[in-house]
């Protein structure tokens, strides 16, 4: 958020919770969750989503709906003959599937079927807020109608949405566990996040716990549940965490607290291309393709024994 934000926010804020505390905190909320401008915020930006335009107009775009509102998908059907895993592609916060067109030409040409979905508040989807209840609502929606995903893969706050959907965090939403998991640059636990908004804001104490609390009354879960390393530890699925340790929004901490979650979770770093760049770096390709592809091999000596 801009200095300038921050220095009229911060004093609104301290005006309401003067009033009342749970009222700055649920406003905190409201401000916590509103999305950014949809447009470029520079030509590199621009260039790259000119450049994406042919993907993505290789997929059939459909609109999905859940409680309380609705998101677009993108779905690229595999290639004649393929036979990949049908695989839910997830961008992060302030992005769009569309920026993710390297990586989607890349899970294409390994002969995948893939769903990429805009989050709501993002790319073609409508709304101009998101939070994480919703988001696991969304890939709950999404699974439906696709009848689950063999792998689903995100990108930041895309891909701790897929591990809180897998770990039901949202009460009365289901389990989405995919056979394998690919978290790229993703946080490992929601907390920091808020408390460092609330730090940023100046939230007093009684305004920060109603700010938190909001997470409750959408989920039904505090929000110490949504902690992801803890959820893919559990599950024991097979997971690959991508980071680069010069990742400047999500500290390598979060990956490295994924790596220690148990023995399913494999760490691999891409050093050199930050938070943003390293969902189209090559050598992250092609090691999320190796990923997808192993256990292949076992599995049908196993179907023919």
């Amino acid at each position: 958020m801009a200095s300038f934000g921050i220095k009229v926010i911060r004093p609104a804020l301290k005006a309401v919770s003067a009033v009342s505390a749970e009222a700055a905190g649920r406003l905190a909320f409201r401000i916590f969750c509103c999305t950014p401008s949809r447009k470029p915020k520079s030509a590199k930006e621009a260039a790259l989503l000119k450049a994406a335009a042919s993907t993505m107009e290789r997929s059939r775009k459909m609109t999905l709906s859940f409680a309380g509102g609705w998101f677009v998908a993108h779905h690229f059907a595999r290639s004649p003959g393929a036979a990949g895993p049908r695989i839910l592609l997830a961008h992060g916060w302030g992005s769009r599937s569309a920026y993710l067109a390297t990586l989607i030409d890349g899970l294409l040409a390994a002969g995948a079927e893939v769903v990429a979905i805009d989050w709501p508040g993002h790319g073609a989807s409508p709304g101009r807020s998101l939070t994480m209840p919703q988001a696991v609502r969304a890939i709950d929606a999404a699974w439906r109608h696709f009848d689950g995903f063999d792998v689903a893969i995100g990108h930041s706050f895309g891909g701790a949405s897929l591990a809180c959907a897998a770990g039901a965090v949202v009460c009365d939403v289901p389990a989405r566990v995919p056979g394998k998991l690919v978290l790229i640059g993703a946080p490992s636990e929601m907390t920091w996040l808020f408390k460092g908004f609330g730090k940023m804001m100046a939230l007093a104490p009684v305004a920060q716990s109603a700010f938190e609390g909001m997470v409750e009354r959408l989920s039904g879960r505090r929000i110490d549940g949504f902690d992801a390393a803890r959820i893919l530890g559990m599950l024991r699925k097979p997971v690959l965490v991508i980071h680069a340790e010069d990742d400047k929004e999500v500290s390598a901490a979060h990956a490295r607290r994924y790596g220690a979650a148990g023995p399913n979770v494999e760490l691999y770093w891409a050093n050199g291309f930050g938070h943003r760049r390293i969902v189209s770096a090559e050598p992250v390709i092609d090691r999320i393709k190796a990923f997808l592809g192993e256990g292949k091999k076992a599995a049908h000596l196993r179907r023919i024994a």
